[in-house]
């Protein structure tokens, strides 16, 4: 199982964070059709923008609160990030809980204009993990 975690300001266009996603991806060696989940912050996950994303990719879509991400250790969290939705981190906790609890990190949080992209898998299955 691969993960998208994303974050991203409100009124991101679907063509915007579909480009952010496939060039973190394409830089990790991986494709759309690698990804199973899109895991985000719960109110991001009903954004029209968010759903078609997944929809049109064929992954399922989960959203997390706020409580839920702020309780995951990750390697880059933000003061900033907390300070507007009350979690140090989006993208990289949510791809983390979404992989299971053997979860770890294939690419850690890259920016990309104000859209936010980390991906993350069960590293029981595989070697290639930031730690």
């Amino acid at each position: 199982m691969i993960v998208v975690g994303l974050g991203s300001r409100t009124g991101v266009t679907t063509a915007a964070l579909a480009a952010a996603v496939r060039e973190v991806l394409a830089d990790a060696g991986l494709a759309f059709r690698d990804v199973t989940a899109l895991a985000t912050l719960d109110r991001r996950a009903t954004s029209p923008e968010v759903r078609v994303l997944a929809t049109e990719a064929g992954w399922r879509l989960v959203g997390y609160s706020a409580d839920e991400l702020a309780g995951v250790e990750v390697p880059s969290p933000s003061a900033t990030v907390a300070a507007v939705t009350g979690t140090p981190s989006v993208a990289e906790a949510a791809a983390l809980i979404a992989a299971g609890p053997k979860g770890g990190l294939m690419v850690p949080k890259r920016i990309i204009g104000t859209i936010t992209v980390a991906v993350a898998t069960d590293v029981s299955s595989v070697t290639d993990v930031v730690e």
